[in-house]
C-alpha cells in the first residue's frame, strides 16, 4: 500500500471511529437528559452514601459538602456558560485524588439542572467501581476504545446518585497513555460532552508523579485540579506536578487529608 492509499485508509478509519462515537449511546436530544437520569428506584440512602464516603445533603456532612460545592462554584465561574471536562489528579499515589473526583461529581449532581459523568482514567489502581459497588459486568473504558463498535451506552452505569453515572476503568492495560492519546479517546470525549449542554465530565487520573498519563489526559481536558495529600506531599513535589499543566487549566490545588 502506497503512502497516498494509507493516509486515505486512515482518514476513513477515523471518520468511521468519529461517526460510530458520535451516535453510540443512541439517546434521545438534550432536552430530555436530565428527566431519564434515574435510579431505577434504587438511590442510595445518605448512610449509605456516607459508607462509601461521599457527600450528600444531610447535616451529618455539611462541612464536606460546602467545601465540594466550592470548588463546583469555582469551575463554573471559569468556565462561564458553557459545560466542560475536568481531569482531577493527586500529586502521588495515595493523595487521595480518587476520592476528590467522585465527591465533585457528585457535588454536580446536586443540581438538579445538571447531570455529570465520572470516567475512570486510573488504570494502575482503578477504583471508582469499587467505591460506588458497580459492576462494571459489560466492561469500560478501555474495552470501548478496542471495541468502539460496542457503543457507549453499554459501559455507562448507574451510581445510586441521581444523575451520576460512572464509566469504569475497564480491562487493565499497560500501555495506557497510547490510548489516552488517541484519536478514539478524543471522539469519545467530545461525544460524552457534546451530546447533552448539561453533561460535565470528570477524569479521574493517575497521580501525576510516576506517570505520564496525566499530562496527556490534561490535553483532553479544560480544567485540571491537583489534589495535595495533607502532611503526604512536599511543596517540592507540588511545584513539581502543578508545572505538568498549562497554567490557562489549572483551576487550582485541593488539599486532602482523607486517602
Amino acid at each position: 500500500m502506497s503512502s497516498k492509499d494509507e493516509s486515505v485508509f486512515k482518514d476513513r478509519r477515523d471518520k468511521l471511529v468519529e461517526i460510530a462515537a458520535r451516535h453510540a449511546e443512541e439517546t434521545p436530544s438534550a432536552g430530555h437528559s436530565i428527566a431519564l437520569m434515574t435510579e431505577g428506584g434504587h438511590a442510595l440512602a445518605p448512610a449509605q452514601l456516607e459508607q462509601r464516603r461521599l457527600i450528600h445533603r444531610e447535616d451529618s456532612v455539611r462541612r464536606q459538602s460546602d467545601a465540594f460545592r466550592e470548588i463546583r462554584t469555582r469551575l463554573l465561574e471559569l468556565a462561564g456558560s458553557q459545560n466542560f471536562i475536568t481531569l482531577v489528579v493527586s500529586v502521588s499515589p495515595h493523595s487521595g485524588g480518587s476520592f476528590v473526583a467522585r465527591n465533585l461529581a457528585a457535588a454536580f449532581a446536586f443540581d438538579e439542572t445538571k447531570t455529570s459523568l465520572l470516567i475512570d482514567c486510573n488504570l494502575r489502581y482503578p477504583n471508582q467501581h469499587k467505591e460506588l459497588g458497580v459492576d462494571p459486568a459489560k466492561g469500560g473504558l478501555i474495552d470501548y476504545l478496542e471495541h468502539p463498535i460496542r457503543g457507549l451506552k453499554s459501559i455507562i452505569y448507574q451510581t445510586g446518585i441521581p444523575r451520576l453515572r460512572l464509566v469504569p476503568a475497564g480491562t487493565s492495560r499497560e500501555n495506557s497513555g497510547e490510548f489516552f492519546s488517541s484519536f478514539r479517546m478524543r471522539a469519545m470525549l467530545d461525544s460524552l460532552r457534546c451530546r447533552y449542554s448539561d453533561r460535565y465530565l470528570f477524569l479521574d487520573g493517575p497521580a501525576v508523579n510516576g506517570s505520564p498519563d496525566a499530562r496527556i489526559l490534561s490535553d483532553l481536558a479544560d480544567f485540571v485540579v491537583v489534589v495535595v495529600g495533607y502532611g503526604r506531599d512536599t511543596p517540592a513535589a507540588v511545584n513539581q506536578a502543578v508545572a505538568n499543566f498549562e497554567t490557562s487549566k489549572l483551576a487550582g490545588v485541593v488539599f486532602n487529608q482523607s486517602s
